[in-house]
């Protein structure tokens, strides 16, 4: 889905002699084809990203200390009251992130995208730091020039903003999305700082509990086979589905469809209300962890190895007293690895 695309601007981060500058824009950009093209790219690869934290806006009353507060949340609340332009307030944004790299030490040269836009009767705001890379190109008498060219792939400082979630419900914990790397928090600590966030909900983890309140359901409804892996395949297609459209699961809901779709199971949602610890009501999700309900995957000591859970007792067998698995039938592409190992044609 295409997004309306309001205003947006780039300013440029570049280094000399060991120091980062910054070079503000003057004014947004044109709302052509080219800057539509460029940000919807943007918002595909972000939503792609399988791993997100969940941040709100820090207050005064976070008991932080001052100086770890950002004016961030302060120029954007001007930009709303319309006390200060767009331009005016990426500006200041970019003279924020600026003063972070210098107080990091970090010398990136890139780009700072801000882009406001309208999705789904929301508000957004897309905050991101492009990387650029050196590339060849062809110019109009076919000469070959080198050129700085964006490198949207590596693009890992990144943040949306509900701006609607966050002017009608400032108490929610998780108006604020940004991509999570894959060592954890430490690749966006700046960022974070610089946005003044601080993470309010851990979408790893909640989905963690979701996957583990699922199993202890199964179990407590006694259900036959057929009827438990509808059911986790009905969860996880459930909780896709949302992930895909960017919404977070609601419990209530998911009980509801759960079920229409596996009528002999009871309702999910009074399960999971009264377990030792009860899921909360609406939480976002990670897309990889919900991949449990459906998928068995593991890998260590130069062994790795996945598959689908509908396969265990088809074409995967697994004995719990030797912990041997077996396996009927290879996936094509390994078995004619094997057989060339092994000198037979395939």
């Amino acid at each position: 889905m295409h997004a309306d695309i309001k205003h947006s601007i780039i300013h440029q981060f570049y280094t000399s002699n060991g120091q980062i500058g910054l070079r503000l824009a003057p004014a947004i950009l044109a709302i052509d084809d080219q800057v539509g093209l460029l940000i919807n790219e943007l918002r595909e690869i972000y939503d792609a990203k399988p791993s997100k934290g969940y941040a709100r806006f820090l207050t005064p009353e976070d008991a932080v200390e001052s100086s770890q507060l950002s004016d961030f949340p302060q120029h954007l609340s001007q930009w709303q009251a319309g006390s200060l332009d767009f331009v005016g307030f990426s500006q200041t944004a970019a003279k924020l992130l600026h003063n972070q790299l210098q107080h990091y030490g970090i010398l990136e040269a890139g780009f700072l995208l801000v882009a406001s836009y309208y999705e789904r009767g929301q508000d957004y705001l897309l905050v991101a730091f492009l990387p650029s890379k050196d590339g060849v190109t062809i110019a109009a008498d076919l000469s070959v020039d080198r050129s700085s060219q964006l490198d949207l792939s590596r693009v890992q400082l990144a943040a949306t903003i509900n701006v609607s979630e966050w002017r009608d419900n400032p108490s929610s914990s998780s108006y604020i999305s940004f991509i999570k790397g894959r060592v954890g928090r430490k690749v966006s600590d700046f960022f974070l700082d610089f946005l003044g966030c601080a993470e309010g909900v851990n979408a790893k983890k909640q989905s963690q509990q979701l996957v583990e309140s699922v199993q202890q359901f199964v179990q407590q409804q006694e259900l036959a086979e057929p009827q438990a892996k509808l059911l986790r395949k009905s969860v996880y297609d459930i909780c896709d589905n949302q992930w895909q459209q960017g919404e977070p699961l609601r419990v209530k809901d998911l009980s509801e469809q759960l079920q229409q779709q596996v009528p002999e199971a009871s309702s999910f949602a009074d399960f999971a209300a009264s377990a030792a610890t009860p899921l909360a009501d609406e939480f976002p999700m990670d897309r990889s962890t919900l991949r449990k309900l459906v998928k068995f995957q593991g890998q260590g000591g130069g062994l790795s190895v996945g598959f689908d859970q509908q396969l265990l007792g088809e074409r995967v067998e697994y004995d719990v007293h030797t912990d041997r698995l077996t396996i009927h039938g290879t996936p094509p592409n390994l078995r004619d690895q094997l057989r060339r190992f092994f000198g037979i044609d395939s």
